[in-house]
């Protein structure tokens, strides 16, 4: 075990490498905006453009420049400084965070909670008016974009515009006085955010359920008198929901780098919506510090579920 966690972080360490270059090469080589005018503002002039160019180190080799970044990445976790403000792009990232986290996590609940017990009901009445009018469900919430979902959603249920007036409107969690309140703005985010995924993890589920109740090893467990429900529980969905653990792992991954849609539509205050106002303003330093976050989300939650799913499955370590 500990020879395949080993490759894992090998490999995870170089997949980082190969993001971290192709970023900064994005970035900094291929056409974009120039940093040194962005800073100096309006009323720039050729000698002060040239000395910021100077001082951001901006006339430097390319390898020179990338080295120093991947320096300051590696040994002090610096993603550099807003070109904009001067102000540094990690402790923007951090104060972001925790809100992205908190809709993320709440959003990741959510769907696979109900992903999972739409999925084994629609498995367990195959064929059913149950199942087409939840595969069905599923269907539609896949197709639908998250923004059109989160408009309708506060349509629908705002407390200000929506026709029930159920949840906080959009823009209370920014205003928030305490984590109770926050949790309550959150409320129509995480299902808005949790439709999609759901659906799939529903669809999933039910295919990898019915696959496994096929099984030799289902027949036999039914043949020894067991009930139906300790079959389908404990040996049907163990198995079924295992390949459910890699997706859900992969798309918290994604998510961490901001779910850029959803906290926009909310007024969330996330990482998404940092990396939205930076693309907006040209500041390429915050949009290449959340990019290299989200590459990093991405890669530790994939590491994880690679080690759990080699407890959970053993054939996996060979």
């Amino acid at each position: 075990m500990g020879t395949y966690i080993f490759r894992r972080l090998i490999w995870t360490a170089l997949l980082l490498f190969f993001v971290s270059a192709l970023t900064f090469l994005i970035f900094n080589v291929l056409p974009t905006a120039d940093p040194a005018k962005l800073r100096a503002g309006r009323n720039q002039t050729p000698e002060t453009v040239a000395a910021i160019r100077e001082q951001l180190n901006l006339d430097d080799p390319f390898l020179v420049r990338f080295f120093s970044y991947l320096g300051d990445l590696l040994f002090r976790f610096d993603f550099g400084t807003s070109v904009l403000n001067d102000e540094p792009v990690r402790p923007l990232i951090f104060e972001a965070l925790p809100n992205t986290l908190m809709l993320v996590l709440g959003a990741a609940f959510v769907w696979f909670a109900s992903g999972v017990v739409i999925g084994t009901i629609s498995a367990v009445r195959r064929g059913t008016i149950i199942d087409r009018v939840a595969m069905t469900t599923a269907l539609v919430a896949i197709s639908a974009p998250v923004y059109w979902l989160g408009l309708v959603a506060l349509y629908l249920f705002s407390s200000d515009l929506g026709v029930l007036g159920l949840f906080p409107a959009a823009g209370t969690y920014d205003a928030a006085d305490g984590i109770f309140t926050n949790i309550s703005s959150l409320f129509l985010p995480w299902l808005v955010l949790a439709a999609a995924f759901a659906a799939i993890y529903a669809r999933l589920l039910r295919s990898n359920l019915l696959e496994v109740m096929s099984e030799d090893y289902i027949r036999t467990a039914r043949a020894k008198g067991l009930k139906e429900r300790r079959v389908i529980f404990r040996h049907g969905l163990r198995s079924a929901i295992t390949p459910i653990i890699t997706v859900l792992g992969l798309d918290i991954g994604i998510l961490m780098g901001g779910a850029i849609l959803t906290e926009s539509v909310f007024g969330i205050p996330g990482i998404g919506r940092l990396s939205f106002d930076a693309i907006n303003r040209n500041d390429i330093d915050i949009v290449q510090g959340t990019t290299l976050f989200l590459a990093l989300g991405v890669c530790l939650m994939s590491l994880l579920v690679d080690v759990l799913y080699a407890f959970l499955d053993p054939r996996v370590r060979f």
